[in-house]
């Protein structure tokens, strides 16, 4: 965990994310939390991630999300070297039938 994130107003946000239950309710909290291009962006770095862990080129990943070669490389190092947050995420969709393995 990096140091630098984990403060008491991080934990406040999370605890807030933790308490909303549907898909709907999400895109409420995030349409108010959020810009439109801050939630895009997160949602093209999911994107880009699952692309990544599919083994897909930089180039075709650029083309279908827009994302730079520099986004994909940041992502590529959070796949490699980072908390295995994404790895989490991905298990769970593959255990929900909600993204291919």
């Amino acid at each position: 965990m990096n140091k630098k994130i984990k403060t008491k107003a991080v934990d406040h946000l999370l605890d807030a994310i933790l308490c909303l239950r549907t898909k709907e309710e999400c895109y409420n909290f995030f349409e108010d939390l959020c810009t439109v291009n801050e939630l895009l962006s997160l949602s093209q770095r999911f994107e880009v991630a699952t692309m990544l862990r599919d083994h897909r080129t930089y180039l075709d990943i650029a083309e279908k999300t827009g994302a730079s070669t520099a986004t994909i490389s940041r992502v590529n190092r959070s796949l490699q070297y980072g908390s295995d947050g994404y790895e989490l995420i991905f298990e769970r969709l593959e255990k929900k039938g909600l993204v291919e393995e």
